[in-house]
């Protein structure tokens, strides 16, 4: 049997859901009015329910997500948002909290969300036996620990591919609870990472005076989808529930044309998880839309520096270098690239980033709406591009068909029309109609084969027309079309109502967890959540950060990411290069609010904690 390879989409709204699906996805995830980690992307069921049928129409899945952490007032609510979510045809939940599984749940099918701290083996294998069917994956990840982790469990394995990245590892990061009382865990992230901060070293010197040093660039995998497949992973997921309707068509729309490339050529092994084929009236390049510069983070171990410490701020596509400035613009090379609206983003000449908005270009040269004093040579990106975005927005920009089969021929009563679609759906629809002989039969099959065509707004497209009929009858043009539409509209209804959904009930077990000891990062927030690792053996449990946060000393951020690094002064991958070591312990800085930062050189992580922390620092 082949294995199926999904594109997993995000749906601020039913909207860009379905345009998600009309570019080529084979999931969404999208979020409810309550419990999910973007308070700021919620649906109401009745979308929700809307957006289930036209997925599965394509069979494409629906993925909702609740998982923020619970509170004990909320479970009950939480355990009825999940039957009503599984009542209209959820695929799928994607939860954090363990408290989800201790309930009366429908047999919905739970998938691990990355919040779940799923970074290693063990950790994967245990939620797996413990009723998840697939496993958000932690993008700090490398190919070979992906590679052990699949070998290790046979659950599905998601994971992140193109996007914005959390500079701390998903569902450990508490420094907007801590600024500010706005919980990430619970859908409020304030993106305290993406301020400015100075950098002063441990002699009390400002090294750094004003960059956004925890701001990193955004992910684009899209090159190591066939490394990713063969290392296990089944579900390429896009971040961006907030983003716009253009980063999600176009995004979705280059990984689909990637991945088919690879299925093509993979056709024994692998196949696409959902049905149809998409028609794109644009190229999608992943440059053209939000991004702050791409890196692959982990995946291929450490090896290049992934800050974005000029702005957390799109930086978009590069354009060329400014040549010149004259009395009314700039001259900037490969400006025939540029248009009329479009935002430009460089540099300025005190460091700090900037941009401008095009008016015109007059004889190359580019007029903005705002000219500023920057040094000739400075790198100009466009950050948007409004050619661009006007073809994507457009509906007709990507149309996903079905290919379907037709067999037109007359009976005793009339004629009948056959229809079945490239999954084997069928369906045939009968007309009662007085037969007349055509006078002139000429063309005649040709012309009812060209009227079955027009499938027009329709989900479907003919791949193949046949006309079957004992004597050349003559039928009136209307009659062909209204029995096609009558085929096609039950066609569409077969589909939906055939949609087989997997359903995986939740049987409670008792093997152990990998640890006895858990501590604040693993958000244990309910009575539930606590009965669940209780059983499976663990003997403490503390509470979650958001219910015991000690203001002023806590640890708020436990990342891969690494500011010795990006200053190039790592003494475990630059040695040979680092020059003189920095005097610790190093100190972010946003005004008044002050972070310390501790290295961990052997798992190769960085820890942020509060000003009032007590810091015990390694030897390098």
């Amino acid at each position: 049997m082949r294995k199926k390879i999904e594109i997993l989409a995000p749906a601020k709204n039913l909207y860009q859901g379905m345009a998600a699906i009309n570019s080529g996805a084979d999931a969404v995830y999208m979020g409810a009015e309550l419990f999910g980690a973007r308070t700021n992307a919620t649906n109401s069921l009745d979308d929700i329910a809307e957006m289930v049928k036209y997925a599965h129409l394509f069979k494409a899945k629906v993925l909702v997500t609740v998982n923020t952490i619970l509170y004990d007032n909320e479970l009950e609510a939480c355990r009825k948002l999940i039957w009503d979510l599984y009542r209209i045809g959820v695929d799928a939940i994607i939860v954090q909290d363990m408290g989800i599984l201790e309930m009366d749940l429908p047999p919905i099918t739970l998938h691990a969300s990355t919040q779940a701290n799923n970074r290693d083996a063990q950790h994967v294998s245990f939620l797996a036996d413990a009723g998840f069917k697939r496993i958000v994956l932690a993008r700090e990840l490398n190919l070979d620990q992906i590679s052990e982790i699949h070998e290790a469990t046979s659950a599905e394995l998601e994971f992140f591919v193109t996007g914005a990245l959390c500079v701390s590892f998903s569902g450990n990061c508490y420094m907007s609870v801590a600024n500010g009382e706005r919980s990430a865990n619970r859908g409020s992230c304030a993106q305290n990472c993406r301020l400015p901060y100075q950098l002063i070293d441990g002699k009390g010197e400002t090294l750094i005076e004003n960059s956004h040093l925890l701001s990193i660039k955004d992910l684009d995998l899209s090159d190591e989808l066939p490394n990713l497949i063969k290392a296990g992973i089944c579900s390429f997921k896009i971040e961006g529930r907030l983003k716009d309707i253009v980063y999600v068509k176009n995004n979705t729309a280059y990984l689909r044309k990637k991945l088919d490339a690879f299925l093509a050529e993979n056709a024994d092994k692998y196949e696409k998880a959902s049905s149809g084929r998409t028609i794109y009236n644009y190229e999608p390049e992943l440059n053209r839309s939000f991004n702050r510069g791409y890196t692959d983070y982990f995946v291929n171990q450490r090896h290049a520096r992934i800050g974005s410490w000029e702005s957390p701020k799109s930086k978009g596509q590069y354009i060329g270098k400014l040549l010149e400035i004259r009395a009314n613009g700039y001259v900037i090379e490969n400006s025939e690239l540029l248009n009329n609206g479009d935002g430009l983003y460089f540099i300025n000449e005190t460091g700090v980033a900037d941009g401008a908005q095009v008016n015109i270009i007059v004889n190359d040269i580019v007029v903005p709406n705002t000219l500023k004093p920057i040094p000739v040579g400075t790198e100009i990106f466009r950050n948007y591009d409004a050619e661009f975005n006007r073809m994507v927005e457009n509906e007709n920009s990507a149309i996903r068909k079905i290919g379907v089969k037709m067999n037109f021929r007359d009976t005793e009563s009339g004629f009948c029309l056959e229809v079945t679609d490239e999954d084997g759906h069928h369906c045939s629809v009968d007309i009662l109609s007085a037969k007349e002989v055509a006078k002139n039969p000429e063309g005649l099959y040709d012309n009812i084969r060209q009227n079955l065509s027009k499938t027009g707004n329709t989900p479907f497209t003919a791949d193949e027309i046949s006309v079957d009929f004992s004597e050349n009858w003559f039928l009136p043009n209307s009659r062909v079309n209204e029995i096609r539409r009558a085929a096609l509209a039950e066609l569409i209804d077969v589909r939906i109502r055939e949609y087989q959904r997997t359903e995986k009930p939740v049987v409670k077990t008792e093997h152990p967890y990998p640890v006895k000891a858990l501590d604040f990062t693993y958000n244990v927030s309910n009575k539930l959540a606590r009965a669940f690792y209780k059983r499976h053996g663990v003997t403490e449990i503390e509470k979650a950060f958001e219910l015991q946060w000690d203001p002023g000393k806590s640890r708020v951020m436990v990342t891969k990411y690494c500011v010795k690094y990006e200053l190039g002064k790592c003494p475990r991958y630059q040695r040979s290069t680092m020059g003189e070591k920095v005097t610790e312990p190093l100190t972010l800085k946003h005004g008044a609010v002050e972070y310390k930062l501790k290295f961990n050189c052997k798992p190769c992580e960085m820890e942020i904690w509060e000003k009032d922390a007590e810091l015990v620092l390694e030897e390098d």
